[in-house]
């Protein structure tokens, strides 16, 4: 029986299955779609003003705060625990959601999502620790497929359930509550991960103790380093003069890690071509979270939900459709995108600006839908280059580092955003006016990559001509 078990948890198909289970569970949030008319309803009576500018803005706080730590800390405690965690958060942001009530609450209830958020890392990262490098690209798409197809389906469902069904916000958010448990019970499923990427990599075994060494780490580690040990019961009898040694070379081991991981970040930076690349992808990856962030509140002052029918649910899943598309289609695009990338940043990035525009000076529910749908294929179709552009000469260990320090830099830039522009204690701006500011954020954006790559287009014509243009002896 353990040989079976010990087998199964081996495969790649296992992990695969409980990871996919646990993402499609955690993403199917029918309620999500109608958050803002919930909080702004009967069930918690919220104004506008407050949910706007009291509520929203602490999930941003509490994700800057929680990011890094918690991306050093899923690595070194390699995934589980954190996965568990995200679970639990989970679970604590909807009872909050459901039975709780005031302001403070739901400021509360902002922070465990924020804590939701910003273990989401884990998920990505767990799957490359448990199955070999040949099956990294079928497990990725796999994960990232079936979240999207959650996030259809759930705003799908919710549409159909307040529309046809009637069914109150309120039923809608304990739905979700039982999708999120479910994701929290299938995390138990998920073998432990003997390695991971930075702290615990295999490739650097002479940096791990041997294996008839006895380890004592605090939390979940303490079981997972039994295993390795012949004699479990030592590990219960404390720190003994034989295991302080032991103690400070793991201590050291993390300062390695630590100083090896601001080594690579310099060398990946070094790269003009993926510093450039970054910096669209921590501004952008800013203003679209900010966007999302505040596009219902946008929608229920253009057509109040207390006395409008309410579509969010079918906008969330056409756009995440059209994103999917978009993404599909960036892979069977033959493009020099080394050449036209920056431009195409430029072009698309001027397009969001124009959408944003449309939503700031519209007043029609239905052009605010449009522009919302073109902005976020927008945003998925340029972030996909992006990814590609940046990975593709990373090893994967690289590419987690820079994929977690730019959206560190991104959740930086919108903090500021929504430090001056939303928090009561900076501008306090209204929904219309921010909407103002974000599309003039992402004119600045298409600004920068317009006039980087016409520089670039320029100079390579410049450089052509030059040496071709040399004249010749007869």
């Amino acid at each position: 029986m353990d040989c079976w078990k010990g087998a199964i948890c081996r495969s790649w198909i296992y992990p695969t299955l409980v990871i996919c289970m646990n993402g499609f569970f955690s993403t199917m949030r029918p309620s999500e779609s109608f958050l803002t008319p919930y909080l702004t309803g009967p069930d918690k009576n919220l104004t506008v003003e407050q949910v706007t500018n009291q509520v929203f803005p602490v999930w941003t706080y509490s994700y800057l705060a929680l990011l890094i730590p918690v991306f050093l800390v899923t690595d070194y405690v390699r995934y589980k625990p954190i996965i568990l965690l995200q679970g639990i958060s989970f679970i604590v942001t909807w009872l909050l959601l459901l039975f709780a009530r005031g302001l403070a609450a739901m400021q509360v209830m902002e922070f465990f999502y924020g804590m939701v958020t910003a273990t989401e890392v884990a998920y990505y990262a767990y799957i490359y620790s448990v199955v070999s490098a040949d099956h990294y690209q079928r497990v990725t798409s796999y994960c990232r497929s079936i979240t999207l197809v959650a996030a259809t389906l759930a705003a799908v469902l919710g549409q159909l359930l307040v529309s046809l069904a009637d069914v109150s916000y309120f039923h809608l958010n304990a739905i979700t509550l039982a999708s999120v448990s479910l994701a929290f019970v299938c995390s138990f499923l998920l073998p432990v991960p003997q390695k991971s990427m930075f702290f615990h990599r295999k490739d650097n075994s002479e940096t791990h103790p041997q294996p008839d060494r006895v380890v004592t780490e605090p939390g979940p580690n303490t079981a997972s380093s039994c295993q390795w040990n012949k004699d479990c019961a030592a590990a219960d009898t404390g720190p003994t003069p034989a295991q302080q040694p032991q103690q400070s070379e793991s201590q050291h081991h993390v300062l390695r890690v630590l100083v090896q991981l601001g080594k690579d970040l310099k060398d990946c930076y070094s790269s003009r071509q993926l510093l450039y690349w970054s910096l669209w992808w921590a501004l952008a990856t800013a203003g679209f979270n900010q966007v999302v962030n505040y596009i219902q509140v946008l929608w229920d002052f253009r057509a109040p939900s207390h006395s409008s029918a309410v579509y969010n649910g079918a906008v969330e899943a056409v756009a995440t459709f059209l994103g999917s598309a978009a993404s599909m289609a960036v892979g069977y695009v033959k493009v020099n995108w080394d050449l036209t990338g920056e431009l195409a940043l430029g072009i698309f990035s001027a397009v969001d600006a124009g959408s944003l525009f449309l939503m700031y000076f519209t007043d029609n529910i239905w052009a605010c839908y449009a522009g919302y749908l073109a902005f976020k294929a927008c945003y998925m179709l340029l972030i996909t280059i992006a990814t590609f552009q940046i990975a593709v000469n990373l090893s994967m260990e690289r590419y987690a580092l820079m994929f977690g320090f730019n959206n560190f830099i991104a959740l930086v830039i919108q903090t500021i955003l929504t430090v001056v522009v939303v928090d009561p204690n900076g501008l306090g701006l209204g929904i219309s006016t921010q909407f103002l500011i974000y599309s003039s954020y992402f004119a600045f954006i298409a600004g920068i990559f317009l006039i980087r790559s016409i520089y670039t287009i320029v100079s390579i014509k410049c450089r052509n001509t030059s040496m071709t243009g040399e004249p010749t002896d007869h």
